[in-house]
């Protein structure tokens, strides 16, 4: 694994697109190559939510999401969520890694059990085979017992579940700075410094008494 590899992003259809567009921003910024694979059901999330229409096409998608975050830095290479014949399908294309930003229970589940309906399952269960990080951010809430199991296989199969939790330490002041929290302690997961956190150093020295 190289710096100069790509990182894959794929979203998939739970709510939570913010965080995965966030996250494409500060990687593209941070001049990171992205392979991105956003599933037909993020597609339909993102129309229902928020009002997008997100193109499939990937020479369209790529035009789409630079204009969307702003940014010309980085290397972007979008691709169609069925396209199981692209480069990250494979395990000779070298990766730093994978990270599902928002991952749906139904994708958690068709990775563990081994089933590939599209490019995310398939590039999912690549970088398991071939032992590359693997970083899972669940959406779903509550648990039921069906999903701790799925995530309990993955777990053992060796990736790394970072549910985007969010803190109250680092002092937020706006629903952007706790953006910025959830995606940058995801990506510490694959060793990415994303940004700039106010990151946990205990708690506060009292003053000495004199």
């Amino acid at each position: 694994m190289r710096d100069s590899d790509p990182v894959v992003l794929a979203v998939s259809g739970a709510s939570a697109q913010p965080l995965a567009q966030r996250a494409l921003q500060l990687l593209l910024e941070a001049g990171h190559r992205v392979d991105l694979v956003t599933s037909r059901g993020a597609i339909g999330v993102w129309q229902a939510e928020l009002g997008l229409r997100v193109p499939s096409e990937p020479e369209a998608q790529e035009a789409f999401w630079r204009q969307r975050c702003a940014c010309h830095s980085g290397e972007l290479r979008c691709h169609r969520w069925n396209d199981q014949a692209a480069a990250i399908a494979s395990g000779s294309y070298a990766t730093r890694g994978m990270v599902i930003l928002p991952a749906s229970m139904g994708t958690v589940g068709r990775i563990a059990s081994g089933v590939a309906l599209d490019l995310i399952e398939r590039a999912a269960d690549v970088h398991l085979k071939e032992r590359r990080p693997l970083v899972i951010a669940p959406r779903e809430l509550p648990w039921n017992l069906v999903h701790l199991r799925n995530l309990t296989t993955l777990a053992e199969a060796g990736a790394r579940i970072a549910p985007p939790v969010p803190a109250w330490y680092h002092q937020p002041r706006s629903i952007e700075e706790m953006v910025d929290f959830l995606v940058i302690r995801v990506f510490d997961s694959l060793g990415l410094e994303l940004g700039h956190l106010n990151r946990w150093q205990g708690p506060p020295q009292r003053p000495s008494s004199p």
